[in-house]
């Protein structure tokens, strides 16, 4: 969606080059419909990490994406689930890490719904299942991520 709005964009300035009022039309024209663009709904697991990881947190992605890729494969390949794993010590990372506030290994749950987000914060109960109880901690997270996506 995102290189066709690209492309879009490209094209309306490619041909808004002429002269003044018919390239105040093609700019008019290009915020009308950025403005009309419906985003879609989906719910995005996001594990995060730092460069350095203890077992339990790596306990938490493995079971993470097992349960994603076993339970949800079709809310994966639809988009209406995305999984990221983000490693805040890498400088690209660091603008997501401050959005959600995470300054170590974190587990969130977020709803993009009409716009807007809702974050849920597993880490405790990530960090207390992930790998002792990974049974428990797959059901868990199994129920929320249905949850989320039952209410989209």
């Amino acid at each position: 969606m995102k290189n066709l709005f690209l492309l879009l964009t490209a094209c309306l300035a490619l041909t808004a080059c002429g002269s003044g009022e018919k390239g105040q039309a093609a700019d008019t024209a290009a915020v009308v419909a950025t403005d009309n663009v419906e985003q879609k709904d989906y719910v995005e697991v996001l594990s995060f990490h730092s460069k350095y990881r203890c077992p339990t947190c790596i306990a938490i992605e493995k079971n993470t994406r097992e349960l994603v890729d076993a339970k949800f494969g079709d809310a994966l390949k639809s988009g209406d689930l995305v999984m990221r794993v983000v490693d805040i010590s890498k400088d690209e990372n660091k603008a997501i890490a401050e959005k959600y506030e995470v300054t170590w290994s974190s587990l969130l749950l977020v709803s993009h719904k009409d716009g807007k987000e809702t974050v849920e914060n597993l880490t405790e109960f990530a960090f207390g299942n992930a790998r002792k109880a990974p049974d428990a901690f797959k059901a868990g997270i199994e129920e929320k991520i249905g949850n989320l996506l039952n209410r989209e």
